[in-house]
């Protein structure tokens, strides 16, 4: 009896540990914060209504992404990523700048994964509406209120930075009628 008994303490530890890490390997917990900085005079593309760095603001930073399933919800920002644009350098994929007329993304950090999604395509869907979208840069989840990210915030984790071409393709002219977007990798 006392044997069976320790069995089962022995059982059910091992299924709670087991449920806690898939849980946790389910979840995107924030990786630290970094402290803004305000950036020299000139320095920060306010194109698209980007944020600026606040000097001394505390932004939180993450190393993932939310797990994509069939519906992962995520949130979609606009983004130049011409020459001049406020999306900073040439994309990090290509070394290339792309016109604001083409389909094409940044991807927050966790999803980006190290370059692996580097000229994939991601299927954007909103506003009864797809768009299938190049992944040509990474939106960072880790840095940012640097010379290197135009002095904008880390992006969130869970962030399609996508071109004016993507937003058109959706129908979508103003920002606040985004509303739920979805996305999915395709293989293409």
């Amino acid at each position: 009896m006392k044997n069976q008994i320790m069995s089962n303490i022995l059982l059910i530890s091992f299924f709670l540990i087991l449920v806690s890490n898939f849980a946790e390997s389910q979840s995107c917990s924030p990786s630290g914060a970094i402290r803004g900085t305000k950036p020299p005079p000139g320095q920060c593309n306010q194109e698209n209504d980007s944020d600026c760095c606040i000097q001394g603001k505390m932004y939180t930073t993450f190393k993932c992404s939310p797990p994509v399933t069939g519906n992962t919800t995520a949130t979609m920002t606009i983004n130049s990523f011409a020459a001049g644009g406020d999306g900073g350098g040439p994309s990090e994929c290509d070394n290339k700048y792309h016109s604001d007329d083409e389909l094409v993304v940044a991807l927050s950090t966790g999803w980006f994964n190290n370059m692996s999604r580097c000229l994939k395509y991601v299927n954007i869907h909103g506003n009864g509406k797809s768009v299938m979208a190049k992944v040509v840069d990474e939106c960072d989840s880790t840095m940012g209120c640097d010379s290197d990210h135009d002095y904008q915030p880390p992006c969130p984790n869970n962030i399609v930075d996508a071109s004016k071409a993507v937003w058109s393709g959706l129908g979508i002219s103003d920002p606040d009628d985004v509303g739920s977007l979805e996305i999915s990798w395709s293989d293409a």
